[in-house]
């Protein structure tokens, strides 16, 4: 049996890096749950980290994860927040290890509205405010009137739970009417009511629109418009091999693949989503832009992975999720132009961190003002998906007729995405 923590301080530790440049080391002892090492890998790209190595290892009841991480863009202090966030996801140390989970309670969702001035770069400048905050972006209506002025409606929630405070509200709109200056009008933030459950979904996505952005390959055209980017070479590259040979009871999954921000998440959420249940891992350094990965695994059932269909099933989901884990593509929506990016939710219902925060930078680097902006959920290929909708201001340095200046916006928002 794994070493038992002494109490709820000892759960997490962080160790600050010896020197500038060096990894934090983070290290989490507590008791094991199907998906925990998913759960702390989503946190920790929802923190601008990026994870260089890292360790897991369970004996079932308790577990033991070392990751080295470095800041990539760090929105929020390392040590302390951090801490907080996952201390709050791991299961409590009892006596003992047969554990009762008790449901997660929802945090409350909240309405942000304001209304401002319309410029260059508004939309990532609010965004990074919330993320500094620690207020995940929910659901987002973003509508631009006649006369310039934006009408933003983020529904949000809090991960410090302190949104019902008078101090807590009063500081949010205090920073955003300072990021906004002169250019706000107003700003109002209250307990979301009815209108959160009438912006769930998205404006209704064609079939033809629905199959390019769900499709589960990337097509020649797409191939061809990524030339920009010698990554793309190395995404055709990934393989995926299963072991039965090794161990009398689990399956090794030996993963080798190019790098991408938030990789490992990606692999562990298709493992969760899966069932199944990760008895040892290696995630090795970045070398010349890959990634090795050695994970011993189990089915729920505690039994290694022998059916031919299942071992092609998993072989083929961690391949589409590795090649594949965000779709971003570029439309006409009538006279106007859409980008469109979108992204699997595990089934807890979560949508990965940050492509709001991501995707409006990239826009803003690029010059480009948003005319209207939507976040929503959508049904396809057996999986629920976030899609984010931008509607492009077409008063900007890119023809955005042009197929090179389309190309260009697409590349520049997925190689952000992908931390390329």
């Amino acid at each position: 049996m794994m070493g038992v923590s002494g109490g709820d301080d000892d759960i997490v530790q962080i160790r600050q890096p010896d020197k500038p440049g060096d990894p934090f080391i983070i290290t989490v002892n507590c008791p094991d749950k199907t998906g925990l090492a998913c759960d702390i890998c989503r946190i920790i790209l929802d923190f601008g980290l990026c994870i260089a190595k890292g360790d897991v290892s369970t004996d079932g009841a308790w577990c033991y994860i070392v990751f080295w991480v470095i800041p990539r863009s760090v929105l929020l202090p390392v040590t302390s927040y951090l801490t907080d966030r996952l201390q709050a996801i791991c299961p409590p140390c009892l006596a003992s290890f047969y554990l009762i989970q008790q449901p997660s309670r929802s945090s409350p969702v909240y309405l942000l509205k304001f209304c401002s001035l319309d410029r260059k770069g508004l939309l990532h400048d609010v965004t990074r405010v919330l993320s500094q905050l620690e207020l995940t972006i929910q659901k987002v209506k973003v509508t631009t009137t006649p006369d310039g002025r934006v009408l933003d409606l983020f529904f949000i929630t809090d991960n410090l739970e302190l949104m019902h405070t008078k101090k807590r509200r009063d500081e949010t709109c205090d920073r955003l009417n300072a990021v906004l200056g002169g250019s706000c009008i107003s700003c109002e933030l209250q307990l979301a009511g009815p209108e959160y459950e009438c912006n769930q979904g998205i404006s209704s996505l064609s079939p033809a629109l629905a199959e390019e952005l769900f499709r589960c390959d990337l097509s020649d055209n797409e191939v061809r418009s990524q030339a920009l980017s010698p990554d793309m070479t190395k995404l055709k590259k990934t393989n995926v091999t299963l072991d039965n040979s090794l161990s009398p009871v689990h399956t090794l999954v030996q993963i080798r693949c190019a790098d991408h921000k938030g990789l490992l998440y990606d692999i562990m959420r298709t493992l969760k989503d899966m069932n199944i249940k990760i008895s040892y891992g290696r995630f090795s350094p970045n070398a010349m832009g890959y990634r090795d990965l050695d994970i011993f695994i189990q089915q729920k059932d505690g039994k290694k992975i022998l059916d031919p269909e299942k071992q092609s099933g998993l072989c083929f989901r961690l391949k589409l999720e590795m090649l594949h884990p965000l779709r971003v593509i570029i439309t006409n929506r009538g006279p106007d132009t859409e980008l469109l990016v979108a992204n699997p939710v595990e089934l807890s219902g979560k949508g990965r961190p940050r492509v709001f925060y991501d995707v409006t930078f990239a826009l803003k680097t690029l010059g480009i003002c948003v005319f209207s902006a939507e976040v929503g959920r959508h049904s396809a290929l057996e999986h629920e998906w976030e899609v984010y909708r931008f509607l492009l201001d077409d008063n900007c340095e890119f023809q955005l007729t042009s197929v090179v200046a389309r190309n260009q916006i697409v590349d520049r928002v997925r190689r952000t995405l992908m931390g390329w």
